[in-house]
């Protein structure tokens, strides 16, 4: 077993759960985390929530939940070899996206918009609201009551307002401070995957093109290097080939640099960390190649015209869902109706917000549809 780093979130720093409980058996309370996450509704809905491509577009793509556990895998991986907690981090990377609305980023900035008047929509909050109270499965407490640093780890980002709601979670906005590392480390695992197997999807898709990706410095440079070692290699083999160097490369960086941060920050405890400036980070010269990926992928991928078409009409469905919603909440299930009763936009976000892409899709039909009335 690996002795974890002092400054690892281990129980006996832990903040603790909202509301006690008996300790787990045969098992770490960071585990316990994991393991109710994995069983969650949300957890399993993720199956069906876009990535880029909208999930009745093809087999062979990557959704939420594919995409959860590849964020996962490399997160273990990389706090593994930084000495960190495995289990903490692990659980961080699985929950990160639960709050997602389906149709990806086009959904979010939708429901964003419809609840602008209504304090606003954050899938990073919503994440947050999921686990603390939206999930329905113990008698004792609503949510899953995961641990304060599996929380906190939940919610990456958060503007100033929300974060002035929600306590002891919200301080470290306000005042400037920091994650643990496991936190941090599951935000960049985050970029390192979806950066990459965007690249192999939009080649998949043939949407982009190896020829397009010759004038990208980093892909470039490793499929050079791969084709040197295997020479007349193509199609499928080439591409994973190239990808899975890639990720490796950017792994590797993000250790070396991350290691280096926290020698020159002389950091000895949980404390420090908190403290100091973001330490879990890529090397300056990885940055360009970081850059120019993300450049490439937005102008070549999420911008391309086929994409846009989807991703204008999850916009629209999810604005006329929430304009009937909001124009007779007895269209809403039942329990959702209870709610509305409380507050009747968080209530209509919360159900959109939990949708998958064909649910939604589906939804839309019976609401708007001519002879849908099921």
């Amino acid at each position: 077993m690996i002795e974890l780093a002092r400054y690892a979130v281990v129980e006996g720093n832990s903040r603790g759960r909202r509301h006690d409980e008996p300790p787990p058996s045969g098992r770490s309370e960071f585990q316990r985390d994991r393991d109710r996450i994995i069983h969650s509704t949300a957890f399993r809905r993720l199956e069906y929530k876009t990535q880029v491509f909208v999930n009745h577009e093809g087999d062979l793509f990557r959704t939420r939940l594919t995409h959860s556990i590849e964020v996962a895998q490399l997160t273990r991986s990389i706090a593994r070899a930084l000495r960190l907690n495995e289990d903490l981090a692990e659980a961080i990377a699985l929950a990160h996206d639960l709050g997602h609305t389906p149709f990806g980023h086009a959904g979010q900035d939708a429901l964003n918009t419809c609840m602008k008047q209504y304090g606003g929509f954050e899938h990073n909050l919503q994440s947050l609201r999921t686990v603390d109270l939206l999930e329905e499965h113990y008698a004792a407490f609503d949510g899953l009551n995961l641990m304060y640093e599996t929380r906190e780890g939940v919610l990456k980002h958060c503007s100033r307002a929300n974060a002035e709601q929600l306590g002891e979670l919200g301080l470290r906005f306000i005042e400037g401070r920091q994650p643990s590392l496991e936190a941090q480390l599951a935000n960049l695992a985050d970029e390192i995957a979806y950066n990459n197997h965007d690249v192999d999807d939009g080649l998949r898709s043939g949407l982009i093109t190896l020829e397009q990706l010759a004038d990208v410095d980093v892909f470039a440079r490793h499929r050079q290097a791969v084709e040197l070692q295997w020479p007349g290699l193509g199609g499928r083999k080439l591409v994973h080939e190239t990808i899975r160097r890639m990720v490796n490369s950017m792994a590797l960086d993000l250790i070396a640099q991350t290691q280096r941060n926290i020698v020159a920050a002389d950091v000895q405890s949980l404390d420090d960390v908190r403290s100091a400036p973001r330490l879990v980070a890529y090397s300056s010269d990885l940055q360009p190649d970081l850059l120019q990926l993300k450049q490439f992928l937005r102008e070549n991928l999420y911008w391309h015209y086929q994409v846009l078409r989807m991703t204008d009409k999850a916009r629209r469905i999810i604005e006329d869902l929430f304009g009937a919603f909001m124009s007779d909440a007895r269209l809403l299930p039942p329990q959702y109706q209870s709610k509305a009763r409380e507050d009747k936009p968080r209530a209509i976000a919360d159900y959109i917000a939990g949708m998958t892409d064909r649910y939604a899709m589906r939804e839309h039909r019976r609401l708007f549809a001519v002879g849908e009335i099921h």
